[in-house]
């Protein structure tokens, strides 16, 4: 074969040449990288705290969002509920105090007639009076809402009942003194037995335990002067409707220092499910039209957890673009000092370049010297990063006792930003490198 058609080169062996070309350039980056120990470590500590916030911010985000939305699910997706509210101006009233009076307002038994005759599409129907008092276990107190309720409560709230059953229609219909305690409540009042046929009091009434109902948190809510100032909110102990009419009636009394005050409620709360999804919020529109029109003073208030599921979902997308974007900010930090430490490394190493260029290195191999060590950089400040930002949420929820769900792609996706902003902020230095004229390089002093 003639000298200007060389023979035909092996792929294979092309291929491990090339291998070789990179496992060089690994040693070589790790033995420069090792002779400047603190200065790689602070380098990396940008990107280690970059990845670990991204993690750590959107796993406590996520649990935040998880333990919201599960609250607005167990409402019911396809129910409207009904709260009856003091007035604003009864509660003016009633802080400057009376002699005697007979205070009436919030949902009534007409409104529900009205809303089952009017309006299609509603299905079912779930009244409930609820009445603050204290119940008794021999010593033991707790101070809870007592709600006189129906027997389709838990299928219409999607509360279920962990032990025992709830009350049937036979029971409500024999006015029976039987109720359902809520799990909160029953290491209070039973720390050591099971509350399952044993009695509880409630002012001078005996009640028999039939029931414990699954734990849950707070009902969520729309409106914080709703709800209680204490965690006694969340306990709550159900009894059959009629139960409640007959021991409690329809006129509450309040006695203060030198005044008397009745409230006539009818019913505190009115949960109505619609036949789907699709009529809901068309459903919540006419049952306002119909409060409006028979209730002169607003004195309930409706809350739709459909709307306020698709809040709480825009919210937490909010909320993670706001976490996305500071941690995003962090690994951009991080990535400038990778790239201010190159270009220290590139001027530094200046001579070492120059005779490299003279014993035949090309500058595709000065390219990949400097990009292997800035990805060598980026990668383990990812993968610390990752492990201390899946440790973090662990710590959050062992110790503050927060819902955290790490999800699989914030890792992987974290490392990878890392990775990739390894690369993009080691390109500069690299080419800079790379273009050095040889024999400048070689007076450089």
């Amino acid at each position: 074969m003639s000298a200007n058609n060389p023979p035909p080169k092996n792929d294979s062996a092309w291929r491990g040449l090339s291998v070789a070309r990179l496992q060089r350039a690994v040693r070589l980056g790790i033995r420069s990288l090792w002779l400047h120990r603190l200065r790689s470590l602070l380098t990396v500590l940008g990107i280690v705290f970059g990845v670990c916030s991204v993690i750590a911010m959107l796993a406590i985000g996520e649990g935040a969002s998880y333990e919201a939305q599960e609250q607005i699910k167990s409402l019911g997706s396809q129910n409207i509920i009904l709260h009856s509210v003091k007035p604003p101006d009864e509660q003016k009233v009633s802080n400057q105090g009376s002699q005697s009076r007979v205070l009436q307002y919030g949902v009534t038994y007409s409104d529900v007639q009205r809303i089952t005759a009017t309006i299609p599409g509603v299905t079912v129907m779930l009244p409930a009076r609820i009445i603050r008092d204290y119940v008794w276990n021999i010593s033991h107190r707790v101070d809870c809402e007592i709600a006189g309720t129906v027997p389709w409560y838990p299928t219409m709230r999607n509360h279920r009942v962990a032990s025992g059953r709830f009350f049937t229609e036979q029971d409500m219909a024999g006015q029976k003194s039987v109720c359902v305690l809520g799990a909160e409540m029953v290491p209070m009042l039973f720390p050591m037995q099971s509350p399952l046929g044993k009695q509880v009091r409630v002012g001078g009434d005996y009640y028999q335990v039939i029931g414990v109902m699954e734990a849950r948190g707070h009902d969520a809510k729309t409106d914080d002067a709703t709800e209680s100032k204490d965690k006694s909110a969340a306990y709550r102990m159900f009894i059959p409707l009629e139960t409640a009419k007959l021991r409690y009636g329809e006129v509450l009394m309040r006695r203060r220092a030198g005044s008397f005050e009745a409230e006539r409620v009818q019913l505190h709360e009115l949960t109505v499910k619609v036949a789907s999804l699709d009529q809901v919020t068309i459903v919540a529109g006419a049952v306002k039209a119909v409060m409006e029109r028979n209730h002169k003073k607003k004195d309930y208030q409706i809350d739709v957890p459909l709307e306020m599921l698709r809040r709480a979902e825009r919210t937490k997308q909010i909320f993670n673009i706001v976490l996305g974007s500071i941690a995003a900010i962090s690994l951009l930090v991080g990535g400038i000092g990778i790239m201010n430490i190159m270009l220290a490394s590139v001027t530094e190493r200046t001579r070492e370049i120059g005779i490299r260029r003279a014993l035949g290195a090309r500058r595709r191999d000065i390219i990949i010297q400097f990009l292997v060590e800035t990805v060598m950089l980026s990668g383990i400040g990812g993968i610390l990063g990752v492990m201390l930002g899946v440790t973090i949420p662990l710590i959050v929820s062992h110790t503050a006792g927060m819902k955290t769900i790490i999800t699989i792609w914030s890792p992987l996706l974290a490392f990878g930003i890392s990775a990739l902003v390894g690369v993009i902020f080691g390109i500069y230095p690299a080419v800079r490198a790379a273009k050095m004229d040889p024999v400048e390089a070689l007076r450089h002093e």
